[in-house]
């Protein structure tokens, strides 16, 4: 039997502690307050699988999320469907957050209009700052949004890795050459222009690191020489779909590297999405032997390869492990693996909290920090049940996974 009374003491003593939010899709604030929101905005991003999965059609969904539609007319689409999505946790981080943020517990016919009145009155200059550095005590935000015009200091941006190592056409390739004032002709051109892109992304614009997914790839990969027959054929005008995918491939090798020498992190979405068949994290393990200079972030624990991707943090130096999404994708499997990655993997290259939420939802980061907290305080509590650490040495993992792990990773110190 659990004891609730040190699962609570755990939680109440990691809400003292500051954290780095390992991941985001968070615009630049001004993004957000262009935003008409409402009660139905608490149900956008995540929730949406959840919705349509229960029997929401997806042109609803988007109909639920128009503010030139009465919110009349699109509350109705939504209650429906609350009650089969309720007790889920993507659902939970929005209540929780409708309860601490709003201060409502259940959204009903007689009160709706009246919370999205008051998430309206919340949405001005400064709910970034209230939300992520008041209320969850984030120094920053990792964040991931195809962009670096951030006004926020504790916003730190991460950008696709498509943005260098996919090439479409010639025309792309010049406009790139144009940007920097590099000349490229040959695909070695490209290369040191990619070194020069990440260089001053790093230097001028705070990005720490690309993201990229696990997917199946090419072994061996291509060959310089396929690569540069691949880069003429773009050039020339003529490349074919193989082309183009060869040519990525070589790309993102190359990218690595230079990652490495810049000490720029690669971050890795694994599992969990769509077909999560073509998402399975153990795709990347020849990646990862190939570059062991390079740092990557492992997200997501892989779900539903949590164990597998316990064994990938395990046995390579390069790769960590970080639970971004993870709490809010099942919050029993959280419980129940994290002891298990204390007996497989060092406590040093785990990453407690990501909230992966996008502008719409960002009051929801709350909700899941919350969550993530439970969840950490229960796999602890397992631990100092076990005898094996005390109370304090929990709480100094619990920093290590909230802070200190993230900001060595990504070098926020």
């Amino acid at each position: 039997m659990m004891d609730d009374r040190l699962i609570q003491e755990l939680i109440d003593a990691m809400g003292e502690i500051e954290i780095i939010d390992a991941h985001e899709h968070l615009p630049p604030e001004r993004e957000r307050l262009k935003l008409r929101v409402d009660i139905c905005f608490l149900f956008s991003h995540y929730t949406r699988s959840d919705l349509i999965s229960a029997g929401m059609p997806p042109t609803k969904y988007d109909e639920m999320l128009n503010p030139d539609l009465p919110l009349e007319e699109r509350f109705l689409i939504l209650e429906p469907f609350l009650p089969y999505i309720r007790y889920g946790s993507y659902a939970r981080a929005a209540f929780i957050a409708l309860r601490d943020i709003y201060g409502y517990d259940e959204i009903t016919r007689q009160n709706y209009k009246e919370i999205s009145e008051k998430m309206a009155s919340f949405n001005k200059p400064g709910i970034y700052e209230e939300i992520l550095v008041k209320r969850c005590r984030a120094k920053y935000a990792l964040t991931q949004a195809g962009r670096t015009d951030y006004p926020e200091p504790f916003l730190v941006p991460i950008l696709p890795l498509e943005f260098v190592a996919f090439v479409n056409s010639r025309e792309e390739i010049e406009k790139r050459s144009e940007a920097l004032a590099m000349p490229i002709k040959t695909l070695d051109d490209y290369i040191a222009w990619i070194g020069e892109r990440l260089s001053k992304w790093r230097k001028e614009e705070r990005v720490v690191g690309l993201k990229t997914r696990a997917e199946p790839r090419k072994e061996p990969p291509p060959t310089k020489q396929r690569a540069e027959e691949a880069f003429r054929a773009i050039m020339d005008g003529k490349a074919t779909d193989e082309d183009k995918r060869d040519l990525y491939l070589f790309l993102t090798e190359e990218t690595f590297k230079l990652c490495a020498n810049l000490n720029m992190v690669v971050a890795v979405h694994a599992g969990v999405w769509g077909d999560f068949r073509t998402l399975d994290p153990r795709l990347m393990i020849p990646l990862f032997a190939r570059h062991p200079e390079t740092k990557f972030d492992l997200y997501h624990m892989g779900m539903p390869w949590v164990r597998d991707t316990a064994f990938i943090g395990k046995n390579f130096q390069n790769v960590y492990l970080n639970l971004c999404w993870s709490h809010i994708v099942s919050p029993t499997m959280v419980r129940h693996s994290l002891p298990e990655y204390i007996d497989i993997v060092p406590v040093n290259k785990i990453i407690a909290f990501g909230g992966d939420y996008s502008a719409p939802a960002v009051e929801k980061v709350w909700g899941h920090l919350v969550m993530a907290r439970e969840n950490i305080a229960y796999a602890l509590a397992i631990l100092i049940s076990d005898g094996r650490m005390g109370k304090e040495e929990a709480l100094e993992l619990a920093k290590l996974w909230f802070y200190e792990n993230p900001a060595m990773l990504y070098g926020l110190k």
